[in-house]
């Protein structure tokens, strides 16, 4: 006799109540028109869902799978494999440090390591960190092309060059 099987750990926020507002789901209807699959366009409309709510909940992997005629698990696995697609609310501030290698030996892992002492975030854990007032999210990205300035960052859209731990601590500080 075979066991029964365990549902499938899952670290997806939920979100409760979630609707598709009625413009985006005609951005999502034109996104699938344009493939001779519904299929293919699931980077797509995972990449439109992410911009509109912010995060890929369940509820909207949950939808881009029925939306797409397809199993959840399809879409579950496209969202935890490419590490562009964000499974939970990024802070009011998205502070990026560059770790490839010109930043890397510029003092990146230092700066990460700092700013992660400074909002209370554990420097040893991977992924992207959110504080818990969600005022700031700390995450180590790939190159921002700045390798000439390392160490950079960027602090949402703002981008930062020669980052120094005092000036780390200022950026933080002018955020409100």
């Amino acid at each position: 006799m075979i066991a029964p099987r365990e549902p499938i750990p899952s670290s997806l926020e939920t979100m409760g109540e979630f609707k598709v507002p009625t413009a985006l789901e005609a951005e999502v209807d034109e996104l699938i028109s344009h493939y001779p699959q519904k299929r293919s366009a699931s980077l797509m409309l995972l990449h439109a869902l992410q911009e509109h709510f912010g995060f890929l909940s369940q509820e909207a992997i949950e939808w881009t799978a029925r939306k797409l005629e397809l199993q959840p698990i399809n879409i579950y696995e496209l969202v935890t494999f490419y590490p562009m697609f964000r499974q939970q609310p990024l802070g009011k501030y998205h502070v990026k440090v560059c770790r490839t290698l010109s930043c890397a030996l510029g003092g990146a892992y230092e700066l990460r390591e700092h700013l992660c002492g400074k909002l209370g975030l554990d420097s040893d854990a991977h992924g992207a960190q959110t504080t818990r007032d969600g005022k700031f999210t700390v995450e180590f990205v790939e190159c921002l092309a700045s390798c000439g300035t390392a160490p950079v960052m960027m602090c949402n859209e703002d981008f930062y060059e020669a980052v120094s731990l005092p000036k780390a601590d200022q950026i933080v500080t002018e955020c409100k």
